[in-house]
């Protein structure tokens, strides 16, 4: 009597502890930035050793070489990941990707913000090392790292890149 006592017991414990474990999910609440949270600036030179990561440059700022060069903004689509949407927009002066600001990025829990903190300064500086959208997702942050290929994908058809 004293086994299934115990038994029982410890089985309804580890259903309680089962069920009352709350996921990523269940605290999950993706938010949409106003102003873009990582972007990065590609300069004029050809081999800089660091990024610029201001929400506030332009384009206009690095001398590019050609001043008769048009510049357009182009956003591309949202992204809606099992995590949150990703939304990308893109800088362009001539047909070249001057910079990538992301727009939105899931962002609902601590663990999304640590993910998201260090995947998405590599996947912008790809992207304007590459100017295209051939580049490597990011280990461990394989969700963002789709959402952010559809967006850009989608801002460079957009942009006829």
């Amino acid at each position: 009597m004293r086994r299934i006592s115990f038994w029982l017991l410890s089985t309804l414990t580890v259903l309680v502890l089962l069920f009352g474990y709350h996921t990523s999910l269940s605290s999950r609440m993706p938010t949409a930035a106003a102003t873009p949270v990582i972007s990065s600036t590609v300069s004029g030179s050809g081999s800089s050793g660091s990024s610029s990561s201001g929400s506030g440059s332009s384009g206009s700022s690095g001398s590019s070489g050609s001043s008769a060069a048009t510049s357009s903004t182009v956003t591309g689509t949202v992204a809606q990941t099992e995590w949150g949407p990703v939304q990308v927009r893109l800088e362009l002066t001539g047909g070249t990707i001057q910079q990538v600001d992301v727009l939105q990025y899931p962002n609902g829990n601590s663990r999304d913000a640590e993910i998201n903190s260090y995947a998405l300064p590599i996947l912008v500086q790809e992207t304007t090392d590459a100017q295209s959208a051939n580049i490597d997702m990011v280990s461990g942050a394989t969700v963002t790292s789709t959402g952010y290929l559809q967006s850009l994908q989608s801002a460079l058809d957009q942009a006829n890149l």
